[in-house]
């Protein structure tokens, strides 16, 4: 039985130094004038949990500060942010331009989900600027999306160019900077007009948050969050290394130029088949097999199993996932140690 002394025992505390953790979902107001009040945008307050929470501000708050955004919306996961994202500024029966390296999930999305609103893509490589020309050409484009650093062989797009290549044809761009993060690339500043990450990654850091965020400008952002407010969600054996800090990868000087740092993540293939690759991942002690990234702890995935195993081998060579692929995140390990654990694996394959 809710008594009188319990609601009026119900304060907000305010100056602390560290944010507090509010876990509610319903916002009260003292009376039906300030109800109103709040309604005609005269006072600042919150009503419901899916239109926003004061911690989740907070975060928000800061996400924008390292990203020099207008905004941000957190969202609950990465996935959400992007197919919230692409259903609020995609309108039916548009186009969307895409890049062939990218997480499955989102070409799954992309290739079985938009097309029942008749939205159809274009898929290019990220180095392919006349292939993108062409597309802004012969479609009624509304958005530009990739990852760059790309998942899982970390291709770099020139942001810089696509974004103005896309403004010219009124064409907005979202890059998903998951791998960058805020530290290594600005997305924002090379002129793209949202950026995207997967909190769970690198920015939670600790591999216990799920979370995605979006951050650009009031309008564009805000659009997105109307939308987010209805649906909710809340060495030798080594063959080829993927890295764009090596002057080896294709877009090392696109890299070079807007990245100050290449980030914690290194795919690499084996010289061998599935079965030696898995070999020397089940020889690896550090890294945790699993399929995340951006953590204190190293983690090792082998793409073919953990993210196209339910592809057949023709549908994963035309996707251009090989079986040799390895995808590691550094975690916070002394880099010797890391270093004798792959070459100590490397003696298995």
């Amino acid at each position: 039985m809710l008594t009188n002394s319990e609601k009026t025992g119900r304060a907000i505390v305010t100056d602390a130094i560290a944010t507090p953790i509010v876990q509610t979902s319903t916002y009260t107001f003292k009376n039906t004038a300030e109800l109103i009040a709040f309604q005609e945008g005269r006072f600042t307050s919150y009503e419901y949990g899916r239109y926003g929470n004061p911690t989740t501000q907070v975060a928000e708050e800061k996400i924008s500060a390292l990203e020099r955004a207008e905004t941000t919306l957190l969202l609950a996961s990465g996935m959400c942010a992007t197919t919230t994202m692409m259903l609020a500024l995609v309108p039916a029966g548009g186009h969307i331009i895409t890049t062939t390296d990218c997480y499955r999930r989102t070409r799954q999305f992309i290739q079985t989900v938009l097309p029942k609103m008749g939205i159809t893509a274009t898929v290019i490589d990220p180095a392919d600027i006349d292939s993108l020309e062409m597309a802004l050409e012969q479609n009624n484009v509304s958005l530009f999306f990739s990852e760059s650093p790309t998942n899982p062989y970390l291709r770099c797009i020139d942001i810089e160019l696509v974004s103005k290549l896309c403004h010219k044809k009124g064409v907005l761009v979202c890059i998903d900077c998951t791998f960058a993060t805020p530290v290594n690339q600005k997305a924002l500043a090379l002129g793209a007009d949202i950026v995207l990450h997967s909190v769970t990654k690198y920015i939670a850091g600790h591999n216990d948050v799920l979370a995605g965020s979006l951050s650009g400008s009031n309008k564009v952002i805000g659009t997105v969050r109307a939308l987010h407010n209805v649906l909710g969600g809340v060495l030798s054996p080594v063959s080829r290394v993927h890295y764009p800090g090596l002057e080896s990868h294709p877009e090392h000087h696109i890299a070079k130029r807007q990245m100050s740092g290449y980030g914690g993540v290194v795919s690499f293939e084996i010289a061998g088949d599935l079965q030696a690759t898995s070999r020397f991942i089940d020889s690896l002690k550090i890294p945790y097999i699993a399929p995340s990234l951006g953590g204190c702890e190293s983690l090792v995935e082998q793409p073919t199993i953990i993210s196209y195993w339910d592809q057949s081998s023709e549908e994963r060579a035309r996707l251009g996932i090989k079986d040799n692929l390895v995808r590691f995140s550094c975690g916070v390990e002394a880099f010797d140690d890391i270093q004798s654990d792959i070459l100590q694996a490397l003696e298995a394959v």
